[in-house]
């Protein structure tokens, strides 16, 4: 396996691997310690074969935690793999907690600080028990989640507007993520090694860790990844809110307000920050919802497509076969469970 700089030691002609993304790991009161050194592990395996291939790359990864002083950043980075860079967290990882969810406190700072980084495009993820730490910061309202079973039923209690699914391992919204049980932080860490490095390095990344390769599929969204880091604050409040609200009704004129600018405004900047129309963003948000739920469950294709918000089925039918060169029942034949 490469080692880090091993780019660098091929002679002064070597290419430097690029950084494709940076994961920030939250260390918060009674964390699983050993979550945060095993994804920190997982991303420098993956980062060291990555940076043996053709067009080297690697991972950043820095770990956060909660400052001791009053005054100054409520948040602070106690470690990082490129210090001399600046941040830019793509993603950042709430792992498990080693007390129960009863028991856990709640804290404002970190609710505050995960809220503007997701508002900046950084994309929220959290393991088990970390799922309630991102609760507390209201961002999971409206949407779907997992957890522990065992801790299934007080999430859906003391968070009722979230719709909590614990017999999924990963539920990937592209804008935010939540993974289950208290050591499914590996399922996570190949999930975005994937993300980051495609599938061929997660599996190299899957093999040495002795790990099996994700238990959800991310073919779900291989072709639709879009760009929540692009600065645009408000084309991404548009872009949460299709996020959440996919199966409803999304007029453009709905989009600009909520957005706060005009319609065309919002029309040509959309374009502009994700390279997709409105229109286009929402129907790629629809079908990614539609594949995982022909993967994942045995809804009736009319259940499916009403559901992502398709109420003609004849016309959900036509623009997936359109996108994926499959008939929904040819798809879920193929990849479904």
């Amino acid at each position: 396996m490469a080692r880090n700089g091993s780019a660098q030691d091929r002679g002064s002609g070597a290419v430097v691997p690029r950084t494709v993304g940076e994961i920030g790991l939250v260390q918060y009161r009674d964390c699983q310690e050993s979550a945060i050194h095993g994804l920190a592990d997982i991303f420098r395996v993956a980062s060291d074969y990555a940076s043996a291939i053709e067009n080297p790359a690697s991972i950043r990864v820095s770990t956060w935690s909660i400052a001791d002083a009053a005054s100054g950043p409520a948040v602070v980075c106690t470690s990082d793999t490129q210090p001399e860079s600046e941040h830019r967290i793509d993603h950042v990882i709430l792992p498990p907690s080693l007390r129960v969810p009863e028991l856990m406190e709640a804290d404002e700072r970190l609710s505050a600080w995960i809220r503007d980084q997701r508002a900046g495009g950084t994309v929220p993820c959290a393991v088990c028990a970390g799922v309630f730490v991102l609760a507390e910061t209201g961002l999971l309202d409206g949407r779907s989640a997992t957890t522990h079973w065992a801790f299934a039923d007080e999430l859906a209690a003391k968070f009722p507007a979230i719709s909590v699914d614990a017999d999924r391992m990963v539920i990937d919204d592209v804008d935010i993520v939540t993974a289950a049980g208290i050591l499914a932080w590996v399922d996570l860490g190949l999930t975005l090694v994937e993300r980051y490095l495609g599938p061929a390095i997660m599996l190299r990344t899957a093999r040495f860790i002795l790990a099996d390769p994700p238990r959800r599929t991310q073919a779900t969204y291989r072709e639709f990844n879009p760009n929540l880091r692009h600065g645009d604050t408000e084309v991404l409040v548009a872009q949460h809110h299709v996020h959440t609200h996919y199966a409803e009704p999304m007029p453009l004129n709905r989009l600009a307000e909520l957005a706060g600018i005009a319609p065309r405004t919002l029309q040509r900047r959309f374009k502009s920050a994700t390279t997709m129309a409105p229109t286009e963003y929402i129907q790629a948000v629809r079908l990614a919802k539609a594949r995982e739920e022909l993967e994942l469950t045995t809804r009736s294709v009319e259940q499916i497509a009403r559901g992502v918000g398709y109420e003609d089925v004849s016309t959900f039918r036509r623009i997936f076969k359109r996108t994926t060169n499959l008939t929904p029942g040819q798809y879920r034949e193929k990849f479904g469970v």
